[in-house]
């Protein structure tokens, strides 16, 4: 019989019956009540729970088609509200350049990904998306955001102190835009410079490339050190989820080609790049994302021995592994021939986490049908969805699905630009200093009648910053806030030392000038992975020809930005010194700080400097090792007493 049936019946009686009876009406009343909130009680959303409960009561409540959507990572082209709620979308990116729109504050980023949150929120069960970008020498798609040096830079200043506070700050911005998940560290052994994504790696030397991992405790928090090992671990609000890339092998690809193929025994794979992922795993790094490349012609995108077998067996690795933008239709040559295979051995080897990254609908209905064949288990689903929902529940997304502007004031703060001026004055390597010990340029006079600054990279942030600034490939001019390198001269000087700047000065010029001493700056243009790639490491024309013109009229010091060593033998003569900038970001002035003696010289080459591409892939420990300077030289200055203060 129906409760209210029996209400009725009750309050049809006799009046004493009828008091009884509402009295028991209110205690049926009560208990139906209570029975509502039962059914509206979820363990799942309950924070006072165990977090393994909380997956499996989640997880129990899912219907395949939930669970599929949860491992897909879509562009934010192509994401909205009804889009996350139509097809449980698990996670949304920012690729290169993706943003809310030109020079958006970062407010605007807070309400783009509250908006598509939303949309996750209004599902059935309201599991939150996972919002993901490249932040990888800090927050470089957002205008005005603090630009760290690139990783190159940052192997040179052996600190890994340092690294860590960059990670903290790089979190502090990314969740000022409302953003919990960076693709970041890129955690490459390079062992070939003529790789377009070198200058991400850290160093050629694996130990150094350890050291730098701190840039995930950083990012996510120090792991409790109860901690299980490969349990991923998120420390609250100010953090973010870190993802150790590219798994694994993708520095070391024949002659450096970007999503090549890696030859290697599997000796040498682990103890050169396998190693730094082990150290990132303890560290409890949440993500892992899978390499374009081969080892020994075996795509990493379909390799089940080194995802599933090595990395979730043997290093016992519990964050979810993620595939690279379209990773998974790069697995057949030419590039989706057969997407239903490419989903098949992707998913079976191990990924978790698709960066589909437009085309959902396709791979929704590509996996569905393989799991409802059985040519994919349903536990391979379940391991994915698991690890999946065991980051989202320790970043607290279920808790703080949606940001607010109480951060905004993060980005591009004084206390992280006055950071990267630091890490920009400790990545700097100091490669030649005058004609011998007892004849030094640097540290530069302050004081002095008249200073020529040349070159295509003395005054253009956009260079200065390198790839992935603003947008994938970078580019040149005044892209986003900083200090560039002329300005910084400018800052520092004394006041009546007369500055000229000059991009491309003729010879004749310079000598009759009267220039006390010159400052040449150049460099290459930006790139990101594929168009870096380069099989001659020269620098533009115009670089060559700029201190060819000043170095043989004035004594000059040659400031090259680059990401990566490139040739520079036949000039050496010319150069009285020469320093090694890498890619330095927005704080311009670390450079003059040095330069001028408010600091010194400290950094140490992260990677051997060769003499001829010829002799390329050339690393330290190598047989025959002769390069122009060898892994780990830099000469250091003393900070000037009188530079001191200013």
């Amino acid at each position: 019989m129906h409760t209210h049936t029996r209400f009725h019946q009750y309050l049809t009686k006799k009046p004493m019956q009828a008091k009884m009876g509402k009295f028991a009406m209110g205690l049926l009343l009560m208990c139906w009540l209570g029975g509502i909130a039962d059914a509206e009680y979820k363990l799942y959303k309950d924070p006072t729970k165990p977090m393994n409960r909380r997956i499996k009561d989640l997880m129990g409540r899912m219907s395949l088609e939930e669970k599929i959507g949860q491992m897909m990572q879509i562009e934010l082209a192509v994401a909205s509200p009804q889009v996350m709620k139509d097809y449980y979308i698990g996670s949304v990116l920012s690729g290169g350049g993706s943003a809310p729109g030109p020079m958006a504050p970062p407010e605007k980023w807070v309400d783009m990904v509250n908006d598509i949150q939303k949309g996750s929120l209004s599902t059935r069960l309201g599991i939150p998306m996972i919002y993901g970008i490249d932040a990888v020498h800090g927050h470089n798609t957002v205008y005005n955001a603090t630009i760290f040096p690139h990783n190159i830079g940052l192997g040179a200043t052996r600190d890994p102190e340092l690294i860590k506070k960059i990670g903290a700050a790089t979190a502090l911005e990314l969740r000022a835009t409302g953003i919990p998940y960076t693709f970041a560290p890129c955690i490459a052994v390079c062992r070939d410079p003529r790789w377009g994504r070198c200058y991400e790696s850290y160093s050629e030397d694996p130990k150094v490339v350890k050291e730098m991992t701190e840039i995930i405790v950083g990012l996510q928090g120090e792991i409790p050190s109860d901690s299980r090992k490969g349990v991923p671990y998120v420390n609250g609000q100010d953090k973010v989820a870190a993802c150790a890339k590219h798994y694994v092998g993708d520095g070391g690809t024949t002659r450096g080609i970007n999503m090549n193929n890696t030859v290697t025994g599997m000796h040498r794979l682990l103890s050169i790049h396998m190693s730094p992922y082990d150290d990132s795993i303890i560290k409890g790094v949440a993500t892992i994302m899978v390499s374009y490349s081969s080892i020994n012609g075996e795509k990493m995108h379909a390799n089940t021995n080194l995802i599933t077998g090595f990395l979730k067996k043997t290093l016992r690795f519990r964050g979810f592994v993620i595939s690279d933008y379209k990773g998974i239709d790069l697995i057949t040559d030419p590039p989706d021939a057969n997407y239903t295979y490419s989903i098949l051995a992707g998913i079976g080897a191990g990924i978790d986490m698709v960066m589909i990254p437009l085309n959902y609908t396709e791979f929704k209905n590509g996996l569905t049908s393989l799991v409802r064949s059985k040519s994919i288990p349903m536990r391979r689903i379940d391991d994915a969805v698991k690890r999946i929902l065991r980051v989202k529940f320790t970043m607290g997304l279920f808790e703080n699905p949606i940001a607010d502007y109480s951060m905004a004031h993060y980005v591009g703060c004084e206390a992280h630009r006055q950071l990267a001026r630091e890490a920009v004055r400790k990545s700097l390597v100091l490669l030649k200093n005058g004609a011998g010990a007892d004849e030094p340029l640097i540290p530069l006079p302050k004081k002095a009648s008249k200073v020529l600054v040349a070159g295509s990279h003395a005054h253009n942030l956009g260079y200065q910053c390198g790839g992935w600034t603003i947008e994938w490939q970078g580019k040149g001019g005044n892209i986003t806030s900083g200090t560039t390198i002329l300005s910084a001269i400018e800052n520092t000087v004394d006041p009546d030392t007369e500055v000229v700047y000059v991009e491309r000065p003729e010879a004749a010029y310079v000598k009759c000038s009267k220039f006390s001493y010159a400052v040449v700056v150049v460099g290459e243009v930006p790139y990101a992975e594929g168009s870096g790639d380069s099989l001659n490491l020269t620098l533009p024309e115009s670089g060559y020809s700029a201190i060819e013109s000043v170095c043989g009229a004035v004594k000059c010091v040659v400031v090259l930005v680059t990401g990566r060593p490139v040739v520079m033998e036949a000039y050496m003569a010319q150069i009285d010194a020469l320093v090694a900038a890498w890619l330095p970001g927005s704080e311009g002035q670390g450079v003059a700080d040095v330069l001028y003696g408010v600091h010194g010289f400290s950094g140490k080459l992260p990677r051997t400097w060769f003499k001829s591409v010829d002799q390329l892939p050339l690393n330290v420990g190598d047989t025959p090792y002769d390069p122009l300077f060898p892994f780990a030289f830099g000469l250091t200055t003393k900070p000037n007493a009188t530079a001191a203060g200013h």
